[in-house]
């Protein structure tokens, strides 16, 4: 029987865990699923790649033997090169000891049990996320200010007939590169939804920019940057979906590779953009 989870019991954990220990719990928390050469590049250890590799792991294990991340049994590969990488996420314990409920408001008290396509899809949101941040560290002027997954990207708002809508992003992004920001909804397509489907999502987006709710709490509407896994992807997506968007809403949509989302973001901003 698995040990019921107390706040004392989470509070004497927390004590345990070093600052970098809870740092990977954060960012787990943060896009709910990392391979172990993602958490290795967010949180990189001291030495050599072979070194940071073997910290890595060790730290990981340890995590595993605290009860605050979970292994999911399986591996996956083409996010880097090389063989597949571990996938982690917090376990209820792990949620506990950073006093946070678990996705979309709930308490998550079992193990990950996700489906290899949310999986992929989970994963390549929070490769941009990575991407993003190793650019920060990298390029001088850019800085990552905000990178919201979900649901903590997500929108309500009032829809033109009056109801309450919610759009849902995959993420919600601000990038500093020199004096300027530049502010985008992701949208990372796997190539798994049909065409309607998508069209549907860019009805929404056409919405909630008609609604004004971002401009007024934000000042500014965000480019809506959706990422395909290939060319036939990026072809589609503009010949298919955004082609059909209203005429005078079809420059909020921007369609690239998923592998060019951080370089994208991060390019310098001319003064007339």
């Amino acid at each position: 029987m698995t040990p019921r989870i107390t706040h004392t019991r989470a509070a004497h954990l927390r004590e345990r865990l070093s600052p970098a220990d809870l740092a990977v719990l954060a960012s787990l928390y943060r896009l709910r699923l990392l391979t172990s050469r993602q958490i290795q590049r967010l949180h990189p250890p001291a030495g050599s790649p072979l070194a940071q590799a073997r910290r890595t792991r060790a730290r990981l294990q340890r995590l595993r033997e605290l009860g605050v991340v979970v292994h999911l049994g399986r591996r996956v590969g083409g996010l880097q090169p090389g063989s597949g990488a571990a996938i982690f996420g917090l376990s209820g314990l792990g949620l506990a000891v950073l006093g946070v409920n678990g996705p979309y408001g709930r308490r998550r008290r079992t193990v990950w049990d996700t489906k290899p396509h949310f999986t992929r899809h989970v994963l390549a949101v929070a490769e941009l996320c990575v991407g993003l941040t190793e650019a920060a560290w990298t390029q001088a002027g850019v800085d990552l200010l905000t990178f919201d997954g979900e649901p903590a990207a997500w929108r309500t708002f009032t829809g033109p007939t009056g109801a309450s809508l919610t759009l849902r992003p995959d993420a919600y992004v601000r990038v500093g590169v020199g004096d300027y920001e530049r502010v985008a909804f992701l949208e990372v397509d796997m190539s798994t939804e049909s065409v309607p489907t998508l069209r549907r999502r860019c009805d929404r987006y056409v919405s909630f920019w008609r609604s004004r709710t971002e401009q007024q709490a934000r000042g500014i509407f965000p480019q809506i940057l959706w990422l395909a896994p290939d060319d036939h992807g990026v072809t589609r997506l503009r010949e298919e979906v955004i082609n059909r968007v209203q005429a005078d809403a079809r420059f909020l949509f921007a369609v690239a590779l998923q592998t060019d989302g951080p370089a994208l973001l991060t390019a310098p901003v001319e003064a007339t953009e």
